[in-house]
């Protein structure tokens, strides 16, 4: 199918490839709707928009349209974590339990902080308690459970996926320390510094309309995502209840794809799954991680080196596939993020929603991609990201 969409906003002169590869994207039936944005060196250089944020409406995509960014969400909380340890007000080789008692249960006294963030605490599931509205509306019920767990391998020894568990795991420790919430902290002490970032754990009523419409992958989609035989592993772990694999990701969460477009799933702080944000802002917070943006910095240089350095590389316990995990942020290296030899250094995230967000500090540049149709892969990083990414480095290596 070809669609001729009209794309809205600015590509700087040499970012034209950008423009072009985000055209294609519409124009081969692959988007509905999407926003994408792109800093150097602490300044915008590409601004795009085109589609429907809504597909039965038409309802057009808005420079300011906010959608679902799925497991994306991950890095405002790890930001958020990664800000106190900035200000010196964490410690990211004290033991977790420092500033969180409670989760010394079931010898978890020694897990520290660094090894919470690179997703080798061995606290990936819920099993015990499958994640529901009431339980993200009321926190507590998640952290609790998560305190009294018991690690699913050694501490330290091993990485896996940490994808419903990791922005309780983190938040809580920011709550903790700030004495406010997770979503509250975020806000106040990065979004509102930026100048009021379009990115929320917790979405205002105020903001709801700006909302995009998630259109979720036919079963057709999911099948081509299926069929990459990287995933192989992967998939035949998810289709085994008993499988690690299963009982941290299915396993866990008593709410499904019915609820994607429900708006109280975002009215609730959900930092492993459920933030939302636009294309320009989730750039900006991105650009600001590495560098400074009208005058605000977030992470200063040694700690930045810390988040992108590699703590775990290899098989994923998890995801049953070759992951990479800095602090809090995923790096390139196996199927979900396909690794170049020519560029180093990289460190993001991906979500199901379609959503992709990395920063390049040896370039000074930070991307942000924000669709509403969902990916065909389970944690994003999809084709459609790819030819992106293709296009952004095209010229400059």
């Amino acid at each position: 199918m070809v669609k001729d969409i009209d794309i809205q906003g600015t590509a700087a002169e040499g970012f034209e490839p950008v423009m072009h590869a985000f055209q294609r994207n519409f124009a081969q039936g692959a988007e509905v709707g999407a926003g994408l944005a792109v800093y150097q060196s602490g300044e915008p250089v590409v601004d795009l928009w085109g589609g429907d944020a809504d597909s039965d409406t038409h309802r057009p995509w808005k420079h300011d349209t906010i959608a679902v960014l799925a497991s994306t969400t991950k890095t405002f909380a790890a930001g958020a974590l990664l800000l106190l340890v900035e200000r010196g007000q964490v410690d990211l080789d004290a033991p977790v339990a420092r500033y969180w008692p409670e989760f010394a249960q079931n010898g978890k006294g020694e897990i520290t902080v660094r090894v919470l963030l690179s997703h080798r605490a061995g606290l990936p599931s819920m099993e015990a308690r499958p994640v529901t509205w009431e339980d993200l509306r009321d926190w507590t019920p998640i952290t609790d459970t998560l305190a009294a767990a018991a690690p699913e391998w050694p501490p330290g020894a091993a990485h896996g996926y940490h994808g419903v568990t990791f922005g309780h795991l983190t938040g809580e420790i920011v709550r903790r320390v700030s004495g406010t919430s997770l979503g509250e902290f975020f806000a106040r002490e990065i979004a509102a510094p930026l100048g009021g970032l379009d990115c929320y754990i917790r979405v205002p009523d105020a903001e709801l309309s700006r909302m995009a419409v998630m259109v979720v992958p036919d079963a057709e989609q999911i099948m081509l995502g299926m069929e990459v035989p990287e995933l192989a592993d992967m998939v035949e772990a998810l289709n085994d209840p008993t499988s690690l694999t299963y009982r941290s990701m299915f396993g866990s969460v008593a709410i499904g794809w019915d609820a994607t477009n429900d708006p109280s799933t975002y009215q609730v702080e959900s930092p492993s799954m459920d933030g939302v944000a636009s294309a320009a802002s989730l750039a900006r917070y991105y650009a600001a991680l590495i560098g400074e943006v009208d005058g605000v910095r977030l992470l200063g240089p040694g700690l930045m080196e810390q988040v992108r350095h590699s703590y775990g590389d290899g098989i994923d316990e998890i995801l049953q596939v070759r992951t990479s995990w800095g602090l809090g942020f995923a790096l390139p290296g196996g199927p979900m993020w396909p690794a170049s030899e020519k560029i180093t250094g990289l460190f993001g995230h991906s979500g199901a929603s379609g959503s992709f967000a990395f920063a390049d500090p040896e370039r000074g540049l930070a991307f942000a991609y924000v669709p509403n149709r969902g990916s065909e892969l389970l944690e994003g990083g999809d084709f459609r990201v790819r030819g992106l990414i293709e296009a952004l480095y095209e010229g400059r290596l």
